[in-house]
């Protein structure tokens, strides 16, 4: 028998105060219900959604990235227009796969980052918009050219976002 050699890749786990998590969550929530009232156009910004993203990458661990998800989609489903629960489940399912994820593959690079957020941008938009066509029965295009516009926005804003919370990193 031949014996391999197993190369075993380290993927670090980062760790946050508490503190941080929960005031970058509010502001992010806060930021995004104020900011379109004088920025008509920042409606397409889903800051909630990057720093569930971030925070999923970042801990590597797909219950905390499930229930920061949930959290999160739940606060912001109460301080938005929608049915409570929508924004919920779609980002309870993006935190645990955002987590799941940053276990696997390496999300610190931009172009992984940028590539990531789109895809999930999109992954959010569509289990919105099936939520909202099973549940309330209200019929929204599952895709549209402002849709990719969005993405794009969201990835961009993603790339200087993230390292600007890398800061917030308790030392290793």
């Amino acid at each position: 028998m031949a014996a391999y050699a197993r190369t075993e890749t380290h993927i670090e786990v980062h760790k946050f105060h508490l503190w941080a998590v929960v005031g970058v969550a509010v502001a992010a929530l806060l930021i995004q219900s104020f900011l379109p009232v004088y920025f008509p156009r920042a409606r397409m910004l889903d800051l909630p959604l990057l720093i569930t993203l971030y925070f999923g990458f970042s801990q590597r661990n797909p219950s905390s990235g499930l229930l920061l998800g949930m959290m999160i989609g739940l606060m912001q489903d109460s301080l938005g227009r929608s049915a409570i629960g929508l924004y919920g489940i779609a980002k309870t399912l993006v935190g645990y796969l955002a987590s799941s994820f940053g276990s696997r593959i390496d999300v610190e690079h931009p172009l992984s980052r940028i590539g990531l957020t789109a895809a999930f941008y999109f992954f959010h938009q569509g289990v919105y918009n099936l939520i909202q066509r099973v549940l309330l029965g209200q019929h929204e295009n599952f895709f549209s050219p402002s849709l990719g516009i969005a993405a794009g926005v969201n990835a961009l804003v993603a790339v200087v976002l993230f390292p600007l919370l890398d800061r917030l990193r308790l030392p290793s």
